[in-house]
């Protein structure tokens, strides 16, 4: 793989390994992969009332018979306004586990198809760059991406590329030996310094 230079040009190649960026990607690992992440986002928190846990209703609203209307027992029904609720939600874990090597298959086969689409660059270090924001725009406009969803991945969030990225609405960052399953698809373009790519194929290759 390529470096890519401030210019947008291409740069020195770097070796990585095949068993990360140039693999089958396996699509119902990947689907698992995001779907355990986006349930152990969920709180589980989520409840209703049903009818023995609403307040009053405790007395008969009126005689069983002679009326001319329908029979109750309580106003709390849950065919009455301001009942109770039938099969309602009550708090429970969505939490899901999934083994180790699943995940690690899951993240190598979205670099794998990223890197056969051209959707991943790498650049030396993110340090050499100043921290202003219409800089780092100029070098995403280099590579005509300014307007794609994209993540970038240095080995350590430093002060320079924190501020760079920080008012662009469509760019996110996170460490790369750390960005998830999720992270890495839900993106159009990866954006790596070299340090963080060589720890995140060091990573995975293991």
């Amino acid at each position: 793989m390529n470096t890519i230079k401030p210019d947008g040009t291409k740069g020195t190649a770097i070796k990585v390994n095949n068993e990360v960026f140039k693999i089958e990607p396996n699509e119902a690992v990947v689907y698992q992969a995001v779907m355990q992440e986006l349930h152990n986002q969920r709180q589980g928190t989520h409840s209703a009332k049903s009818r023995g846990m609403v307040k009053g209703g405790g007395r008969k609203p009126w005689r069983q018979k002679g009326r001319g209307v329908a029979r109750a027992g309580t106003i709390r029904s849950p065919l009455w306004k301001g009942g109770g609720t039938v099969f309602g939600p009550e708090p429970h874990s969505y939490k899901k586990r999934m083994p180790k090597k699943m995940k690690q298959l899951a993240r190598k086969s979205i670099l794998s198809y990223k890197a056969s689409k051209g959707e991943i660059f790498i650049v030396n270090e993110f340090v050499q760059l100043e921290p202003k924001t219409a800089i780092f725009y100029e070098f995403l406009k280099s590579l005509d991406i300014q307007k794609q969803k994209i993540l970038v991945l240095p080995e350590e969030i430093g002060k320079n590329i924190r501020l760079s990225v920080r008012n662009l609405y469509n760019v996110d960052i996170n460490k790369a030996d750390s960005a998830s399953t999720y992270d890495l698809i839900n993106h159009d373009f990866l954006l790596f310094d070299k340090p963080g790519l060589l720890s995140l194929n060091e990573k995975l290759s293991n």
